[in-house]
C-alpha cells in the first residue's frame, strides 16, 4: 500500500514543477546571479537541493542520509553554469528521490533511518525532507519572481484571481508522473 508515501511523493512532484515553472521564466544569465550580498542564486539553490536529495535518498533505508561523498559546503559556492548543466544537476537529485520513493511502501514508514547519526522514522525523515525542499523551492520562486519584475507569470493564483481560481482549482493536485 502506498497511500501515505504516494501523497508525500505527489507533494514533492508539485514543488518540483513549481520550481521548474519559475526557472523557465528566468533569463539564462540571471540563473547564477545572487540577488544580494549573502544571498543564494537559483543555481546555488539547485545545487543544494540536488545534493541534499541525492544524499538523503541514496540507499535511503540502509545508510545514513548524510553521505561521506556529499560536499554540502561546496553546494553553496557561487558558480556560473549553463541552463543545461543546471537542468542536469536538478534532475539527478530528483531522480534519486523518486527512485527511492518508488520502492517504498507505507508499511516501512515506522522503520528507523539515520540522518547525521540521528535516528528518525522513515515518515519523520520524509516530512523533514519535504519541508526542507519546499523551503528552498519557495526561496527559488521568490528570486525568480524578483528577477522578472512586471513580466512575472504567476504560478498559482494571480492577484485578484481568487474567485476565478476557486471555480477551477487546477494547481491543487500535482501532475501525474
Amino acid at each position: 500500500m502506498r497511500e501515505i508515501v504516494g501523497s508525500i511523493e505527489a507533494e514533492y512532484r508539485r514543488y518540483k514543477v513549481l520550481a521548474e515553472r519559475a526557472m523557465e521564466q528566468v533569463e539564462d544569465e540571471k540563473l547564477c546571479q545572487m540577488p544580494g550580498p549573502g544571498s543564494n542564486s537559483i543555481a546555488t539553490l539547485v545545487w543544494h537541493l540536488s545534493g541534499n536529495l541525492a544524499s538523503r535518498f541514496t540507499d535511503f533505508l540502509r545508510a545514513d542520509g548524510e553521505k561521506p561523498w556529499r560536499d554540502r559546503d561546496g553546494e553553496f559556492v557561487p558558480r556560473i553554469v549553463s541552463r543545461a548543466e543546471l537542468g542536469e544537476k536538478w534532475e539527478r537529485g530528483w531522480a534519486v528521490l523518486f527512485g527511492s520513493l518508488a520502492e517504498l511502501e507505507d508499511e516501512r514508514l515506522r522503520q528507523v533511518v539515520a540522518i547525521r547519526g540521528v535516528p528518525l522514522s522513515v515518515l519523520e525523515a520524509l516530512h523533514r525532507s519535504l519541508a526542507h525542499t519546499s523551503y528552498h523551492v519557495g526561496q527559488l520562486v521568490l528570486i525568480a519572481k524578483e528577477t522578472q519584475g512586471g513580466r512575472w507569470r504567476y504560478l498559482s493564483i494571480p492577484p485578484g484571481g481568487s474567485e476565478a481560481y476557486n471555480r477551477n482549482p487546477v494547481a491543487e493536485k500535482p501532475p501525474e508522473p
